[in-house]
């Protein structure tokens, strides 16, 4: 699985079980709406400073939001596409 769509699949999960809009992330992570959107879609993958403002904005540290990337990144190669 690529790790930009591993990324924004955690991202969503996370942003959804905090009862959040990625507008609300957004604001606290200092991003536009429309970039969360792009990440939760796979469509880009964040900078290591994006990656520690949204980890910040989600109540988590940079190294527990990396580590469910790739949790999720082991779990989706083994998914059939």
């Amino acid at each position: 699985m690529d790790a930009g769509v591993a990324f924004g699949r955690v991202l969503r999960r996370l942003r959804l079980e905090a009862g959040l809009t990625q507008e609300q992330v957004g604001f606290e992570a200092e991003l536009r709406r429309t970039y969360v959107s792009i990440l939760e879609l796979g469509q880009q993958q964040p900078s290591l400073a994006t990656i520690l403002k949204l980890a910040k904005a989600l109540n988590q540290s940079g190294q527990e939001l990396i580590g469910l990337v790739e949790v999720e990144i082991r779990l989706g190669s083994g998914r059939k596409r």
